[in-house]
């Protein structure tokens, strides 16, 4: 199921715990919204799990991603997009 994310006040919060535990995988949905967002939009990514895959993504743009446990089994991955991509 495609989600469309949105940006407010330059902040992009995504939920994706529910999809990610259904066995879905939007890292390519996400990526592509990354890219598509102006620059300065912070993005705020919670997982089910640390989603290394994802922050190596966020890092072969060019962007640094920071990932912290917020409680068992959620994490929220924290980038901004400095530069276009």
């Amino acid at each position: 199921m495609m989600q469309t994310f949105k940006i407010e006040d330059k902040r992009a919060v995504m939920d994706i715990r529910e999809r990610v535990l259904k066995g879905e995988h939007p890292r390519r949905e996400i990526l592509n919204f990354v890219k598509s967002a102006p620059v300065g939009t912070i993005f705020e990514i919670h997982l089910p799990h640390p989603g290394e895959p994802l922050v190596a993504n966020f890092q072969s743009l060019g962007m640094n991603a920071i990932v912290n446990e917020i409680e068992p089994g959620h994490y929220r991955l924290m980038a901004i997009k400095l530069n276009e991509i």
